[in-house]
């Protein structure tokens, strides 16, 4: 989201919505693409997860700092997971992100992304589900694996999740303020403005690089691993506001959706057979625009495969999902929309884009669950599932 993302904040009530579409993506099925509210969750509601368990249910993370569930279209009273005792809520930071470990129906771990109360920092902790009880995780159960300290307020990042390599990836903004003015994404010797990759399963390592607390292992093959003065856990950098994210389950690629300065949104891509390392270009260029010609050193850079500018009122790109659900006329359709317009687009495999809809949400953020089906969360309380009419 924006560096003033809380002053950009429109009240929209969240009515319920069906919007159809008549255009070619969905003229090739015979059939309309429509989006329509299943629940409605206090809190400022920020993502959608699944667990991956076979339970069918799915979790929605509020920035307050809760944890709520969604079961057989009802959302439950209790809330999942409580933090709001330590979570830092407000503007870009809170309660961000959620990662369900990719075998959470045997050993109930769960990993969440907060800012901290007091010296605010990006705290990475694991989490175990209640043993008694599958609907409540212990909050007691905390076990902090990495803290990032955060120099300002904005910029967080904030999305977690496991690849298919069972590594747990976490986006960093580059720390706030405006044009990264300590340079740090472009730089390897901190973790802010970066993707990083670390090894949750063996907390034993002891505390590890740079982080100002580390329970983990970095894995071998990580590309700065072993490079003098360069964190081991960066797997890929040059980014502002990495602020919501995806991994294509079919393929495993990797879709990054970076939040812009004051002119230019883009999505970055990584191949499923990258071996990491790639530099997207922040703050050298913002887009495929140039932004700093004072830090264009450093190596090659990535270009977007997708961009988009301000002059129609939009200003924070949220990424979303390669869809992979039942909703025929959505398949294989890369899907994402803009916070302050609340527009949607779908883009096909060639990164060709087409506008959906304007929806007129304050768009946080996308989500699926276990069969594939994709969530739009608005910042204002209300969860709308993409379908398919008649």
């Amino acid at each position: 989201m924006t560096c003033d993302f809380a002053a950009r904040v429109r009240i929209i009530a969240a009515t319920a919505l069906l919007l159809v579409l008549p255009g070619a993506e969905a003229a090739a099925a015979g059939n309309g693409i429509t989006l329509s509210r299943i629940t409605t969750v206090d809190g400022a509601p920020l993502a959608v997860r699944h667990a991956g368990d076979g339970s069918g249910r799915i979790y929605v993370v509020t920035r307050s700092g809760t944890i709520r569930v969604l079961e057989r279209g009802e959302l439950r009273a209790s809330p999942f997971l409580d933090l709001r005792d330590r979570v830092r809520s407000g503007g870009e930071q809170g309660l961000l992100g959620l990662a369900f470990h990719p075998d959470y129906a045997g050993n109930g771990y769960l990993y969440v992304n907060y800012t901290t109360r007091g010296l605010p920092r990006t705290r990475i902790s694991r989490f175990r589900v209640r043993q008694d009880d599958p609907l409540r995780a212990d909050p007691g159960s905390e076990q902090v694996l990495l803290e990032i300290g955060q120099p300002y307020s904005n910029h967080n990042g904030g999305d977690i999740h496991f690849g298919k390599d069972g590594y747990l990836y976490i986006g960093m903004g580059d720390g706030g303020s405006g044009g990264d003015p300590e340079d740090r994404a472009r730089r390897l010797d901190n973790l802010l403005g970066k993707m990083l990759r670390i090894d949750v399963d063996r907390t034993d390592a002891g505390d590890a690089a740079c982080g100002l607390r580390g329970r983990y292992a970095i894995p071998e093959d990580n590309p700065f691993t072993g490079s003098p003065g360069a964190c081991p856990e960066i797997w890929a950098y040059g980014l502002r506001n990495p602020w919501r994210w995806s991994f294509d389950r079919e393929s495993g690629d990797l879709i990054i959706a970076d939040v812009g300065q004051n002119r230019w949104e883009e999505v970055d891509f990584q191949p499923a057979v990258s071996r990491g390392g790639e530099n997207y270009g922040w703050s050298c260029r913002e887009g495929r625009h140039p932004y700093r010609a004072d830090r264009c050193d450093g190596g090659p850079r990535v270009d977007p495969v997708i961009e988009y500018g301000h002059a129609d009122g939009d200003c924070s790109i949220t990424g979303g999902y390669r869809y992979r659900g039942p909703v025929t006329a959505l398949r294989g359709l890369y899907v994402y929309g803009d916070f302050c317009t609340g527009r949607v687009w779908f883009a096909d495999r060639k990164w060709n884009t087409r506008l959906w809809r304007e929806t007129g949400f304050n768009i946080a953020s996308f989500g699926e669950d276990e069969a594939g089906n994709l969530y739009l969360v608005d910042l204002n309380g209300g969860i709308y599932r993409f379908g398919q009419g008649r």
